[in-house]
């Protein structure tokens, strides 16, 4: 069996083949030292081969050791995946002992590199999105991983960026839906379309695209907040434009007194008439087709306005006489009639310049009756005062004034009521006077009441009050002697006395009669007078605003004065006449 040979044998049967032959010894011994040299060669080959399988063990064993510490150091694993405590034993069995650890390691190396593949992705996509390099959804290059830094912490320090960036993404989402919904809204209310507002800042803004998939570069963010700044400020230009049309229009419906249904086909521009711009958010309110209708209706009212001009600058006209007329302010009412219309027909001014002139006037003149209120209050109060007055002198001289007919009891009660005012009269003049020569003072002008000076008004009351007083007392004097004698008549030794049924024509003449004028016929010293009559001759309001006075002319200072200084001659005279004369009656009551 060819397992049986060996090299021993073979000599053998070498040594019998050339005891055959009959070789010499010197061919055998050569014979035989080219064997020696063939196997030392073989030997020396197989050496050579050993050593290089040894040295290349020695080397991987080597290479294995120097992976082994940089995988650990790699992967910063000290405590898992340590180098082993073998060292000794044949080269094999190191490379055996290490092969394992080697292996697991390798393994790991390679998951955390797939990790640091992962996390840097998303980092470079979010980073590409945040840098409107990528598109959103797009897919980057597979990132390059240091394999020399794999530890734990590094892993960390990425998962810690990529949390921040994916938190920045999120707000910045957020903040392009805002403003995606800012712009929504402001293209509602400006009457704008939004998907071309909107896709012409970027594509992917568009209602179909899911909000995943929206671009939240700087530029998309930028090009936003410069999209909602510009509709911001078309939409106050624009409310402010409304709001200034809407306030013509307003003015111009005052001044031609358009109809309530005229006014409200505007109410859609109106209605933001003094509102914010926050608070505009109605769709197509500040739509611009909605801006020229209200322009149009503006120009239309313009140009309707020149032709009403005379009617509005009348009614103006009036509106001015009216406040001067509730002031008691008189004014030339005709010659301004005469200069409005001289200048409408002359065309000499603008008509919104003269409706602005007219209603500086009449603002000046509302500040004017507004500073003479006060004082005009009390001229009422002063005015009532003196009516109250003169009803109870009246009152006094009625001899049936204690009957008890129907009402007699309001009548006491009004004559209670009106002694209690009257008495107030000369406090309440003097305060009168007082506070019509301050507003005199302040201003430097007389305070005039119905074209009269109201301190001259008040100066002839307090005269004519004091004679009022005089003649009342030396009328009680008369009345006493009167008695007197009345008395002595009645005592006479023969019954002869003067009956007090036979009017005395000597005493019919004493004093000035109740309406103002003497016995004699000559009026008494009136120095001044509101009445209509005094008022007139065109310095006054003409028509239908001095008729308006015509019941107050009897109520006028003046006038009462008048008629109430002479009361107590009057009621002397009646009693005189009287079938019996009581010395019980009640004196009329003055202040």
């Amino acid at each position: 069996m060819a397992g049986d040979i060996t090299c021993g044998s073979l000599l053998q049967k070498l040594q019998l083949i050339w005891d055959e032959v009959g070789e010499s010894e010197e061919d055998r011994d050569k014979v035989l030292y080219q064997l020696d040299q063939e196997c030392l060669d073989v030997y020396k080959r197989k050496v050579d081969q050993a050593t290089n399988s040894r040295d290349l063990l020695i080397q991987a064993l080597d290479d294995s050791k120097i992976e082994l510490a940089r995988l650990l150091s790699a992967l910063g694993e000290k405590a898992i995946a340590r180098t082993p405590e073998k060292t000794t034993g044949t080269i094999k069995q190191q490379l055996a002992a290490i092969a394992p650890t080697l292996e697991q390691l390798t393994k790991q190396k390679n998951e955390r590199k797939r990790e640091f593949v992962n996390v840097q992705s998303q980092i470079d996509q979010i980073c590409g999105e945040i840098a409107g390099t990528i598109e959103v959804g797009e897919q980057v290059t597979t990132p390059q991983v240091n394999e020399d830094d794999l530890t734990l912490e590094r892993l960390e320090d990425f998962r810690s960026q990529l949390q921040d960036l994916e938190k920045e993404k999120r707000n910045r989402l957020e903040k392009v839906l805002e403003y995606v919904s800012m712009v929504h809204d402001l293209c509602t209310v400006l009457g704008m379309d939004f998907l071309s507002t909107v896709t012409e800042v970027h594509p992917s803004l568009d209602d179909s695209v899911g909000d995943n998939c929206k671009s939240i570069s700087n530029d998309t963010l930028s090009k936003l907040d410069k999209t909602v700044a510009t509709l911001n400020e078309d939409k106050k230009l624009r409310l402010s434009k409304l709001q200034e049309l809407a306030g013509q229009l307003y003015d111009l419906w005052d001044l031609m007194d358009a109809p309530k249904e005229e006014r409200r086909m505007f109410d859609h521009v109106t209605c933001n008439r003094s509102a914010s711009v926050d608070e505009v958010t109605a769709p197509g309110s500040l739509a611009l087709d909605l801006i020229e209708q209200a322009e149009v209706e503006v120009q239309r009212l313009d140009q309707l306005k020149y032709s009403k001009m005379k009617e509005i600058a009348f009614k103006k006209q009036t509106e001015l006489e009216d406040i001067y007329a509730g002031a008691h302010i008189v004014i030339d009412t005709a010659a301004a009639h005469e200069k409005i219309l001289a200048l409408i027909e002359a065309g000499n001014i603008e008509p919104s310049e003269l409706i602005a002139d007219m209603d500086a006037q009449i603002a000046k003149a509302k500040e004017e009756a507004l500073s003479r209120k006060d004082i005009l209050d009390k001229v009422e109060r002063w005015m009532s005062a003196c009516e109250e007055e003169s009803w109870l002198e009246d009152y006094n001289r009625d001899d049936n004034r204690y009957n008890s007919s129907r009402g007699a009891h309001l009548n006491l009660k009004r004559a209670e009521k009106a002694r209690i005012l009257v008495n107030k009269i000369p406090a309440l003049v003097e305060t009168l006077v007082a506070k019509t020569r301050a507003w005199e003072e302040n201003r430097g002008l007389s305070f005039m009441y119905d074209g009269v000076p109201l301190l001259a008004m008040l100066d002839e009351y307090v005269m004519l009050r004091q004679e009022r007083e005089e003649e009342k007392k030396r009328m009680r004097e008369q009345k006493r002697y009167i008695e007197q004698q009345l008395n002595t008549d009645h005592e006479g030794p023969f019954g002869s006395r003067v009956s007090p049924n036979r009017p005395a024509s000597s005493k019919k003449a004493i004093g000035p009669k109740l309406n103002g004028s003497v016995s004699n016929g000559t009026p008494p010293n009136r120095r001044l007078s509101i009445s209509g009559q005094q008022n007139g001759g065109g310095h006054g309001r003409s028509g239908g605003k001095d008729s308006k006075k015509d019941t107050a002319k009897t109520a006028s200072p003046g006038n009462n004065a008048a008629a109430a200084a002479p009361v107590g001659v009057a009621a002397t005279a009646k009693e005189d006449t009287a079938s019996q004369v009581s010395v019980t009656d009640p004196v009329p009551s003055t202040p």
